[in-house]
């Protein structure tokens, strides 16, 4: 294995909290059903949006494309696990984009604290 692309990326909660309350549609732009709901069940739930926004962000500096590649939020779906690890999920270009680039993993870290929300994704897979 080896390592095929690292993305982080830093949101300010304060700002995206406005960006989510002045647009009511924002989060379904943005986010997948499954996203919206454990979200929504958070007691801060701007915080998870923001922490899930930053994965996306990191994903797509991972795979070293974004939306000018015709990429978007919703084929990228930060995930749990039984145990309650966080995790990537891709479809649409940014799967074919993955497979491109030979990756055969993801993994993710997010947190956040009061004021900001990072997420740090590191992809594995073969060279090509």
């Amino acid at each position: 294995m080896t390592i095929t692309g690292v993305g982080i990326d830093i949101v300010d909660l304060d700002v995206f909290r406005r960006r989510l309350d002045q647009n009511d549609g924002l989060s379904g732009d943005l986010f997948l059903p499954g996203e919206i709901e454990y979200c929504e069940s958070r007691a801060r739930p701007w915080e998870s949006y923001a922490a899930r926004f930053a994965a996306k962000e990191a994903v797509f500096k991972a795979l070293g494309r974004g939306l000018s590649h015709g990429l978007t939020f919703r084929q990228v779906e930060v995930i749990k696990d039984e145990y309650g690890a966080v995790g990537i999920q891709l479809t649409g270009k940014s799967l074919a984009r993955a497979g491109e680039t030979g990756v055969t993993d993801i993994r993710l870290s997010i947190s956040h604290t009061r004021s900001s929300a990072i997420a740090a994704v590191v992809m594995e897979g073969t060279e090509r």
